[in-house]
């Protein structure tokens, strides 16, 4: 029997819902959530699409978000249909679930939180009731699950009372490995264009390529409003780089099955999706050592940040120049995959840790 069979979940994800038209690291971890459970034989509802989320620090923003949650709140007591276990996805301070602990105390079923963060220097500032609420709704959950190293310091730290802190590894929403790479083609990249993180790695990667000497070639996949500047970075390479904008996941599904490696420094990651998905294919990934990002990737020696994009040359420079460096890697990381990341481990560790909470005493 699957584990999770006959078990009624809602689900909520605060900061943006699975469904949201802006696609995001974020969204796709929510949606592979709600895919874990029910295809582990659970009732997956979503609670509710009010997206509570202040990116600017704006305290009259968070008042009017939190009336609406109010009235979120009152209307799911009296209305939500009936549920054994309530899930809420990434709990924070500019996104703090203001909905979940109320309605699972009224319901009296066990509330647990996946990826919920304890930031004590924001309890001050311009996100200080945000704050103290995600603090509060996390002090509310019966488990707590962590994706990072990271994150599981704080959490472990704050505990509150005797909840549950586990740990559930990133995971694909797949039962099995894809085609692996055949190794031939270009280097591939793939993140999000905006401002920020994705722009600074963008920026590292564009310095890593004035290190490598022969016949190197990139792809770069992915789009969005800073697409201009990560163009003029890559301008003086020419031809060596191509843009493929925007894939579908089919279409990077097979960028992945015929790129050499795969290229992504990782400027602040929470973790990267991107890497499970490279490394699933059999990609040697050249990425540098960051937190978060270790947590998903091969056991390997991986550049420092501060050694900068010559590192990263150097790290490519071998691969390239060593096919049996590469074919070995490959086997590695499908391996690593295998056994840790895809979606039927995830769901045996998440419900061996609730089940026992939905236990009626």
């Amino acid at each position: 029997m699957q584990p999770g069979a006959g078990k009624r979940v809602a689900f909520y994800a605060p900061m943006k819902p699975p469904h949201h038209p802006v696609p995001s690291g974020d969204r796709e971890v929510a949606r592979n959530l709600m895919h874990l459970l029910a295809a582990s034989g659970a009732d997956v509802q979503l609670a509710s699409d009010l997206r509570i989320y202040d990116k600017h620090g704006d305290p009259q923003n968070q008042i009017a978000l939190r009336a609406k949650a109010q009235t979120e709140t009152a209307n799911l007591i009296a209305q939500m249909g009936e549920a054994d276990l309530w899930v809420t996805y990434h709990n924070y301070y500019k996104a703090p679930d203001l909905i979940g602990p109320a309605v699972a105390h009224a319901r009296g079923i066990p509330y647990v939180q996946i990826e919920s963060t304890r930031a004590k220097k924001r309890l001050t500032g311009p996100w200080t009731e945000f704050a103290k609420a995600a603090h509060l709704a996390a002090d509310a959950a019966d488990a707590v699950f962590y994706f990072t190293e990271q994150d599981r310091f704080a959490l472990e730290r704050d505990r509150c009372g005797n909840q549950s802190i586990a740990h559930l590894p990133p995971f694909l929403p797949v039962t099995e490995l894809p085609e692996a790479s055949v190794l031939a083609g270009p280097m591939l990249a793939a993140g999000m264009m905006r401002a920020g993180d994705k722009l600074a790695s963008y920026r590292i990667i564009a310095e890593t390529l004035t290190y490598l000497a022969g016949d190197w070639r990139l792809e770069i996949a992915g789009d969005g409003p800073a697409r201009a500047e990560v163009e003029t970075l890559m301008a003086p390479f020419g031809e060596k780089v191509r843009f493929r904008g925007q894939l579908t996941r089919t279409e990077l599904a097979a960028a992945y099955a015929k790129a050499s490696l795969f290229l992504w420094p990782g400027v602040n990651e929470a973790f990267g999706m991107v890497y499970l998905e490279a490394q699933a294919h059999g990609l040697p990934v050249v990425a540098q050592d960051r937190p978060g990002v270790r947590d998903v990737l091969l056991p390997r020696t991986y550049p420092a940040p501060e050694g900068g994009a010559p590192a990263l040359a150097s790290m490519i420079s071998h691969l390239l120049a060593n096919p049996a460096a590469c074919n070995e890697t490959a086997r590695d990381a499908r391996e690593f995959i295998s056994n840790s990341h895809l979606a039927p481990a995830a769901a045996r560790r998440f419900w061996e840790t609730v089940l026992p909470l939905m236990e009626t005493p």
